[in-house]
């Protein structure tokens, strides 16, 4: 790595480790792994496999149970996250299920208050029913964890930065409290910073999960969710739910996953750029109240953020000034650049109105708790220029 500062060094950020790239390219993609030596790993669609005798394989029997192309992608995974083992499931929600079958009647789980709505819903709803005690806690203040913990708290679950709010929590600390109060595994959601910008497995998690959907992939044409750990007891837990449940990946999509891997370097690294841009824009903006991005000194968790992540990628949140939700709407609706849809993580700009799209199946009370008002708008910035998606959100602002 050269002398100069990178971008999120000048922002005062972690430095980079060296040799990200490298990996991303190289790791798990050898062309001595098959016999035609192809350069870029091939798909293999084959459902089944040859045996040599009854019960005498390769390696592989059924697609269920293993696959090349997916042994390659997760060969990959694992590595990025300084891990020994990845599991690749069908979505997100789907590696979030396998990690909560883990569990049985009786055990507790203590979550984040501001979580992806898919995530709410599946801890209040399936979890529920499966007999398993759910608690919502705000843990950007450690204290609110070490009061939750119960004798049956089995998985704590964090994200951060927290959707939609940004909020930033210490991995560390939580994972430091979880190891030596509890029995307990640390599982922490990846999704908003990617295995570039944070590497939460070096912090003390035991399991990172990601929707593949999002940054890693980056080109909003996959659903696919991961798991990453160096745990042997819990990764034979989630290969045996891979396979037990079925929640699997095609090998199509793997093959698109594992593309794409070679360029989240580059493409976090834009992102980064354009969305501190926009954010400091907005920040200036008449017409916004406040706005929602780790990277700005404003940021109630600013300085935690630069210890523990590399840098920041394109998610962020604002709120529109005295808004309602018609006001908000139209915003939304005259944007030309930005997309008017739900997810993020893509290559183009999207927005969304959390309260009516991506947490609409969050409890209103809860919603009103945590500030997710129809003034908070949710926006993933993306590789576009920068000054264009200014320029488009100044016309929308213009017409409300």
């Amino acid at each position: 790595m050269s002398n100069r500062l990178t971008f999120g060094e000048e922002l005062g950020f972690k430095r980079q480790s060296e040799g990200f790239s490298t990996k991303a390219i190289h790791l798990g993609q050898k062309p001595e792994q098959w016999n035609s030596r192809a350069v870029v790993p091939p798909i293999s669609l084959s459902t089944t496999f040859k045996q040599t005798a009854p019960g005498v394989h390769s390696g592989f029997e059924y697609s269920r149970s293993g696959n090349p192309t997916r042994n390659v992608l997760e060969a990959c995974l694992a590595g990025l996250d300084n891990a020994k083992f990845a599991v690749t499931f069908a979505s997100g929600l789907g590696t979030q299920t396998a990690i909560i079958s883990t569990l049985k009647t009786g055990d507790g789980i203590i979550t984040g208050d501001d979580i992806y709505g898919g995530t709410n819903r599946l801890f209040r709803n399936l979890a529920a029913n499966m007999g398993i005690e759910v608690q919502f806690v705000d843990l950007t203040d450690l204290k609110n964890l070490e009061q939750s913990i119960k004798p049956n708290t089995k998985l704590v679950w964090m994200e951060t930065p927290t959707n939609p709010c940004m909020k930033v929590i210490d991995i560390k600390g939580v994972a430091d409290i979880v190891h030596s109060k509890t029995k307990a595994f640390l599982v922490v959601d990846n999704t908003f910073l990617s295995a570039y910008f944070q590497r939460p497995l070096d912090l003390g998690a035991d399991i990172v999960m990601y929707s593949l959907t999002k940054y890693m992939n980056g080109h909003t044409d996959v659903i696919m969710g991961s798991a990453s750990t160096n745990n042997d007891e819990l990764h034979e837990k989630l290969r045996f739910y891979q396979n037990a449940t079925g929640i699997v990946p095609s090998p199509f999509d793997c093959y698109l996953v594992n593309r794409s891997l070679k360029t989240l370097s580059l493409r976090m690294e834009r992102h980064f750029f354009n969305s501190v841009t926009v954010a400091k824009w907005l920040e200036a903006h008449p017409k916004v109240e406040k706005v929602l991005h780790p990277a700005l000194l404003s940021h109630p968790q600013h300085k935690l953020a630069l210890t523990q992540t590399f840098g920041h990628s394109g998610i962020m949140s604002f709120y529109i000034k005295d808004a309602s939700l018609e006001k908000s709407s139209k915003f939304l609706q005259v944007l030309k650049v930005f997309t008017l849809a739900e997810s993020l993580g893509g290559y183009e700009s999207l927005a969304e109105l959390p309260s009516v799209m991506t947490h609409a199946s969050v409890p209103e009370a809860q919603r009103a708790e945590l500030g997710i008002t129809d003034g908070l708008v949710r926006i993933s910035v993306g590789l576009e220029d920068s000054q264009d998606l200014i320029k488009d959100l100044e016309q929308a602002f213009d017409s409300i």
